[in-house]
């Protein structure tokens, strides 16, 4: 299971990469690989601001559909479209060019909530 310590994590299973005031989000490899192949993403919630916890959109794999939690409130400015045409790259790098959606922070400390690289392995592994 790759987890990268220079990311931080939620309970559901998204990882988010601070950069200032942006916010880079996806899922983790720990979630594309319970989920199985993803056929479909799903984000209607650009240009909107979201609160923290609130659902941002849905992945569609073979045998499920999750919805998508937003790690932290701010403006969802971005959606990665490679997704549209691609979704499988979500399972081929999580971390990497299947990133989901960008946010603009409207509360930087709430990043502080967020769970580090050992505190997520401790989550997934009981």
């Amino acid at each position: 299971m790759n987890v990268p310590v220079e990311l931080k994590y939620t309970k559901d299973h998204e990882w988010i990469k601070i950069e200032g005031d942006i916010a880079t989000v996806g899922i983790t490899d720990y979630a594309q690989g319970e989920l199985g192949d993803i056929v479909y993403v799903e984000v209607e919630t650009l240009d909107e601001t979201l609160e923290k916890d609130v659902v941002f959109g849905t992945v569609e794999a073979v045998k499920t559909v999750s919805d998508l939690f937003m790690p932290v409130s701010g403006e969802v400015i971005a959606f990665n479209k490679t997704l549209e045409d691609t979704p499988e790259t979500v399972n081929e790098d999580p971390y990497g060019a299947g990133w989901m959606i960008k946010v603009k922070l409207s509360d930087p400390g709430s990043i502080e909530n967020l769970l580090d690289a050992t505190a997520y392995i401790s989550l997934v592994t009981g």
